[in-house]
């Protein structure tokens, strides 16, 4: 998933955004980039939720 912040938006509601989609999504942040013109890209990928056998 990626997601593209506008220079305009607040670092405070950008942080909010990925926060959310890591908890309630069970998204992690792999990568993320400020480009030249203050425009910035968040990639996250599916968490790995590893299952314990439990017999």
């Amino acid at each position: 998933m990626v997601i593209t912040c506008q220079p305009q938006e607040s670092l405070k509601e950008v942080r909010r955004r990925v926060t959310e989609h890591a908890e309630y999504g069970k998204w992690e942040l792999r990568r993320s980039m400020i480009y030249s013109g203050g425009l910035r890209r968040y990639w996250l990928r599916r968490r790995v939720m590893r299952v314990q056998r439990t017999m």
